[in-house]
């Protein structure tokens, strides 16, 4: 066999090889594209308003009993309320009381952030475009570490002096 020859197999057995490392790294990240649930999801949007939303972004989960029902589509800041207005697409299978509320919530002590909904009783389901009427932030949860740990007051100011009042006088009277 001619070097010429053994050339061209490796030549072959190198483009096989490498062709089959990119179709394999294809395949998975089709995979995860479709497991982590990254596809659109065709649904109806939900609105909350709320004070905080450290943490979360665009394509943050929204679970309801721990299970993702959708995702954050968008956020958008008020320049009059300094509000941010949290848009989510949820799954239409999935409908969600009127009086539902939502919340900022964290995946344990280190985890990811994520808006938890918690269903209401009402009968009426909330529609297309409405908003959460009871909506809470995000809570610092550093912040509370470190009050704690401390043991500062919430206000993070140092607190008043106790009122001294008038001392009573002692008592000469009695005696033995």
């Amino acid at each position: 066999m001619s070097a010429q020859a053994v050339a061209r197999n490796n030549n072959t057995v190198e483009t096989l090889i490498g062709a089959a490392v990119v179709a394999l790294a294809l395949v998975f990240a089709a995979f995860a594209y479709y497991r982590t649930g990254s596809g659109g999801l065709s649904g109806y949007e939900i609105n909350a308003k709320l004070s905080k939303v450290d943490g979360l972004a665009i394509g943050t989960d929204v679970r309801l009993a721990g299970i993702k029902i959708g995702t954050v589509s968008d956020l958008t800041l008020d320049p009059k309320t300094y509000l941010v207005t949290v848009h989510m697409d949820i799954q239409s299978d999935i409908k969600l009381p009127e009086d539902s509320s939502v919340l900022v919530t964290q995946a344990g002590f280190l985890g990811g952030q994520y808006l938890s909904v918690t269903p209401g009783g009402d009968d009426k389901m909330m529609a297309a475009g409405s908003y959460f009427e009871n909506a809470q932030g995000s809570i610092d949860v550093m912040n509370l570490v470190g009050r704690f740990a401390t043991g500062a007051n919430s206000t993070n100011q140092v607190p008043a002096p106790k009122p001294t009042g008038p001392k009573a006088a002692p008592d000469l009277g009695a005696g033995p």
